[in-house]
């Protein structure tokens, strides 16, 4: 087989089982199996594939045919321009998180003590540590294997983040200017109706924002101002219906200047306020 001829088998394959984007994830995986990328391939296309690199395609066509996604597949998903390695430890970096991103860098300073809780991935403290070096930086999540992946990310990127196994604030230390969160928070009972790729690989504990969907925001406005230094911001992503409820349990527990900041598609996605 070519590798003309495998890539459009691969295609084929993707979008019998209605995949999306079936080209586009044909060929990502392709390029990862042989390790080439589009102008090794039009220079060999008619090639005969190394039966190494035909085994690795198929097996990863059969895993994104069974609605794995492409980036567990692949191990790796950018994020603000940086690479962030992941696996079904941690939730994918989407690129609407870089809202939250954008907008804790419009706040915080060189000198500023940032914490992320619920880091997963870390692309979050991460990427506002390379926008922004000379931060004291501190990210926290209950899950030792997203610590790793965090870890991981960290030192691939070169950014100085202290990272805390720990219960939202049960293990956190000193007090913070800015503290952003993106926690689970999408309703139980909305769990089963998320697309496959979601509800069926990414970590349901990451997702999960019990039963109205506001769990984790209550949790962290109780206990957060004793790590919030006065006239420090609280950062929060928000579903896209959110955008009501997550403010008034901020206007509830004492914050003051809150916002709500729309994403590209103009839906509701970060949710700010001081303390006062």
């Amino acid at each position: 087989m070519t590798y003309r001829e495998a890539l459009t088998a691969g295609c084929r394959l993707l979008e019998k089982h209605r995949i999306p984007d079936a080209k586009t994830d044909a060929w990502l995986l392709f390029a990862t199996a042989c390790e080439i990328d589009r102008n090794h391939y039009y220079m060999h296309m008619e090639d005969a594939l190394d039966q190494n690199a035909q085994a690795a395609y198929e097996e990863f066509l059969k895993r994104r045919s069974g609605r794995m996604p492409l980036q567990y597949i692949t191990g790796e998903q950018e994020f603000w321009g940086l690479p962030f390695r992941v696996n079904p430890h941690v939730l994918i970096p989407r690129q609407d998180t870089e809202v939250l991103v954008e907008e804790a860098l419009k706040r915080i300073r060189p000198g500023m003590a940032v914490l992320d809780l619920c880091t997963g991935s870390g692309c979050i403290i991460i990427s506002i540590c390379k926008s922004c070096r000379d931060i004291f930086a501190v990210a926290s999540d209950i899950s030792g294997e997203a610590l790793a992946v965090a870890a991981e990310n960290a030192e691939a990127n070169g950014a100085g983040v202290q990272l805390v196994q720990s219960d939202l604030f049960e293990h956190i230390q000193g007090t913070f200017d800015v503290i952003v969160s993106n926690p689970p928070y999408i309703p139980t009972e909305e769990l089963s109706g998320l697309m496959p790729e979601v509800r069926d690989f990414e970590p349901q504990r990451a997702l999960d924002g019990d039963k109205d969907g506001l769990l984790f925001y209550r949790r962290i406005l109780e206990d957060g101002k004793r790590y919030l230094k006065p006239g420090g911001f609280l950062l929060f992503e928000i579903g896209c219906d959110q955008g009501q409820a997550v403010p008034d349990l901020m206007r509830q527990s004492g914050f003051q200047d809150i916002e709500v900041i729309k994403d590209l598609a103009g839906l509701s996605r970060v949710a700010t306020g001081v303390l006062p």
